[in-house]
């Protein structure tokens, strides 16, 4: 039968020529936006998770509070025997001590007198280490402008675009100014080795990186650290995962009323993005119940104007003695083969195109100059698995609903008058 109806449909192209192009294009722009949408968020979730949330972080009470402000003065302490513990607790994750900061730059010209200076977004991160993997998965060799990644203890990399504005090269020495845990004043000289550029303008504006040994001696925090990020083995975030071990660790600390006790926070709860990652898996699921909806209708009319021109054929079947029922099942059947070819068509389009957003994406640095959030001036498309079969929903159900609609046709013929339309 399916032999029959594939003969039939590839011999008689009028009838399946234009449903094919309209589902083709239909699943062609949901698996193109799908993978769009897909890349678009999960570069923005991925990027938040690498520089500010990790997959889980774990902050004191009171640091979490106020973590916009970062309040130093409320950072954890007895960091190395914590990490162990959560090593051993957590052997699939991998812990990380980081430190914000944030205070004033000054760059002296030749005499020792100020010739620029300017506010800094200073972040600590584990350098030095042999065995860390913070360069690697900060991207910080490829994210490079010029000169090097600090080896040394009182070396810094600083945001490309801040070093031209405060006309730093490399080799030259900067002071930082700012407050230790204590509240005290507390001032420290670094040279600059690097230039940096991560492709995020709130990042990019005012960025300076050093190892955390320097600004645990700079701040005052001894074996301190304002966070403690957790990262999945294999690098992806998994949101169950991580739910259920922010939700095993809280438990221990759940009567605990000192606000320095630590509590930990899966990457949804942070940064608003539990509504970004709702909103992403809202709009991929309504994009495909647009088009279900929109090609259904087209393709119902398309199958009522098929089923016009196929009036006299559904009459002579009618006539030999086939059942209404049989006739509409096979109608069904026809659609669904339809539906497959126009899929299978539309998919391989909307991957290429997936494919070439993966690789070029869209520049849109110009749109977020004065954005602050850390997101990616580049968005491109993410070629998933899911990607191979959503465009089957909407093609295959629209094509198919639509002609269950149009099929009704079949049930309203009436036999007694075939035989005097077929002598017409």
């Amino acid at each position: 039968m399916i032999r029959f109806l594939l003969k039939g449909i590839l011999r008689d192209r009028s009838r399946s020529i234009l449903p094919i192009i309209i589902i083709s294009i239909g699943v062609m722009l949901t698996v193109a936006l799908s993978g769009y949408m897909r890349g678009a968020f999960g570069d923005m979730i991925d990027q938040n998770a690498r520089f500010s949330t990790g997959h889980v972080k774990i902050m004191s009470k009171a640091y979490a509070e106020n973590q916009d402000q970062i309040p130093n003065d409320l950072a954890l302490l007895g960091i190395g025997e914590m990490v162990e513990g959560l090593q051993q607790d957590y052997p699939d994750v991998e812990w990380v001590p980081r430190i914000r900061f944030g205070g004033l730059l000054d760059v002296p010209d030749e005499s020792g007198n100020t010739r620029a200076q300017g506010p800094a977004a200073g972040m600590a991160l584990d350098l030095l280490s042999p065995s860390s993997t913070e360069i690697e998965r900060m991207n910080i060799d490829k994210s490079i402008v010029s000169g090097r990644v600090p080896q040394n203890p009182g070396e810094a990399i600083i945001g490309d675009e801040f070093a031209r504005k405060l006309e730093l090269s490399l080799g030259d020495v900067f002071t930082y100014f700012g407050t230790t845990m204590e509240g005290s004043m507390t001032f420290k000289s670094f040279t600059v080795v690097g230039t940096i550029r991560f492709g995020s303008i709130g990042m990019d504006k005012g960025m300076v990186i050093v190892d955390v040994s320097d600004a645990q001696m700079m701040l005052d925090m001894e074996d301190g650290a304002g966070e403690v990020l957790g990262f999945l083995k294999g690098g992806v975030y998994k949101d169950e995962v991580a739910v259920e071990m922010a939700t095993a660790f809280n438990a221990r600390y759940e009567g605990d009323e000192d606000e320095y006790a630590p509590e930990m926070f899966p990457l949804k709860a942070q940064n608003n993005l539990e509504g970004l990652l709702e909103y992403g898996e809202t709009m991929s699921g309504l994009f495909v119940f647009i088009f279900v909806l929109a090609m259904s209708v087209v393709l119902w009319n398309t199958g009522l104007l098929g089923g016009l021109r196929r009036y006299n054929e559904f009459g002579i079947r009618l006539a030999l003695g086939e059942a209404k029922h049989q006739i509409y099942r096979s109608m069904i059947l026809e659609a669904t083969i339809i539906g497959i070819i126009g899929s299978i068509v539309g998919t391989l389009i909307g991957l290429g195109l997936s494919y070439y957003m993966q690789v070029v994406g869209i520049d849109i640095s110009e749109m977020i100059t004065e954005s602050s959030m850390i997101m990616p001036t580049v968005i491109r498309s993410k070629i998933t698995p899911e990607l191979f079969y959503i465009g089957f929903i909407p093609g295959v159900l629209a094509m198919v609903f639509g002609n269950m609609l149009a099929g009704r046709g079949i049930y309203k013929r009436e036999t007694a008058k075939l035989f005097k339309e077929l002598e017409v």
